[in-house]
């Protein structure tokens, strides 16, 4: 019998991170998911009770040198070793850059662009001795397009870009592929809580006339975590309906 392989979910307690942790679970992976807090670990947890034994929420501040040691050492006590990373977590500090403030700029681009460089640099030994890893980092359709008063976010996110594709060509030689999905908008909890107007106006320019499901972008992770994928990498797939095509 094939050894269960283990994938760590960034962000796993919500929206998009909950639906790829979800999806990976279903498909046979032990799933190590992650929240900021011991609450939102505990959910994780419950998430994915009916798949099976084996699965974890875990307390991680991608942010915090302190809080990701914890989670290396946490996962080696554990004796569990994964070799599929999805690089979910992030947040925003939106404002207009000559209102931004120093802090907004660099947490946004900590939380969003360095825990993928964090993450990314701790689990690839790994996944080079094994000879098979899977990375996935979730971007964002602004990292092409652009965005107003989203300058920190739009810069980390294609920063992820130009990451995937220079950690993609160090590590493919070694059946370690590195990739990434850049959603547009998607129904989660940030755009439920737009007014009738804006989803009226949002929805005008989508040419699909709707909002994304978390798990569409789910199914676009497993199957880059999947063995099929093997000869995909440096990839972005971009996943928003129509609203920019690059």
């Amino acid at each position: 019998m094939t050894e269960r392989r283990i994938a760590v979910v960034t962000g796993a307690s919500r929206g998009i991170g909950q639906a790829i942790a979800k999806t990976l679970a279903q498909a046979g992976l032990q799933v190590v998911g992650t929240a900021t807090t011991p609450t939102g670990a505990r959910a994780i947890e419950a998430d994915l009770q009916p798949f099976g034994e084996g699965h974890l929420g875990v307390v991680l501040d991608v942010t915090s040198a302190t809080s990701r040691t914890e989670f290396f050492a946490n996962l080696t006590a554990r004796s569990l070793v994964p070799l599929v990373l999805v690089n979910n977590a992030g947040l925003t500090r939106d404002n207009l850059l000559m209102r931004m403030k120093d802090e907004e700029w660099n947490l946004v681009i900590d939380a969003n662009l360095g825990s993928v460089y964090q993450l990314s640099r701790h689990f690839i030994r790994n996944m080079l001795k094994a000879r098979f890893g899977r990375i996935v980092n979730i971007t964002s359709v602004v990292a092409a397009s652009g965005n107003a008063g989203q300058a920190n976010y739009a810069a980390a996110k294609a920063g992820i870009i130009g990451f995937t594709k220079s950690l993609a060509q160090e590590v493919a030689s070694r059946g370690v592929t590195v990739n990434a999905i850049a959603p547009g908008m998607i129904d989660t909890d940030m755009t439920r809580v737009l007014s009738e107007q804006q989803r009226t106006t949002l929805l005008s320019r989508i040419p699909a006339g709707r909002l994304g499901s978390v798990e569409e972008v789910a199914f676009a992770v497993a199957f880059l975590a999947s063995e099929l994928a093997g000869y995909m990498t440096g990839e972005t797939l971009h996943l928003n309906g129509g609203l920019y095509m690059t």
